[in-house]
């Protein structure tokens, strides 16, 4: 084996831990953060509320008094569904786990729902009648709207 093409791996070797010794020393650095320009939860630090097949947790705002508001909803595998309802403002929902269920109309029949998959924006329009939920996965939703967020049930259809 030649010399120079021995250098050359060892050049190669010494870039190779130069570069992952700069990467370690990179991730192990946390930066701190204005807490004036940015704040932020991580996942364990949401504070899920709720019993049943639906948790939520209120990251702006809050969905009872007038204003912006935003909730990450999870509804539970298990064929866990709202009943037929609606909202007195739109909403605006973003599916980001999982696959969530929908249905419109005041007549409750999970088995005729529209599959959700992640990544989907939904819109649910005030005043109008829908209801949704989760069958065999979990399903997580962040949802965007204008308070009060009040739910009226109606009566449902046979």
């Amino acid at each position: 084996m030649s010399s120079k093409f021995t250098c050359s791996f060892r050049c190669i070797d010494v870039v190779t831990v130069v570069g992952l010794l700069m990467l370690t020393v990179t991730i192990g650095q946390a930066a701190e953060l204005n807490p004036a320009a940015v704040i932020y939860k991580l996942p364990d630090q949401i504070e899920w509320k709720g019993t049943g097949g639906n948790r939520s947790a209120v990251l702006v705002g809050d969905p009872e008094k007038p204003g912006l508001y935003v909730v990450i909803n999870k509804w539970l595998a298990g064929n866990n569904f709202s009943r037929p309802h609606f909202h007195p403002n739109d909403r605006f929902i973003t599916l980001l786990k999982g696959t969530w269920w929908v249905g419109t109309g005041n007549k409750f029949d999970p088995a005729n729902t529209v599959p959700m998959p992640a990544g989907t924006f939904v819109t649910h329009f005030g005043k109008q009648v829908h209801w949704d939920g989760a069958k065999d996965e979990d399903a997580i939703i962040l949802i965007v709207g204008e308070g009060p967020a009040t739910i009226t049930r109606v009566e449902e259809a046979k």
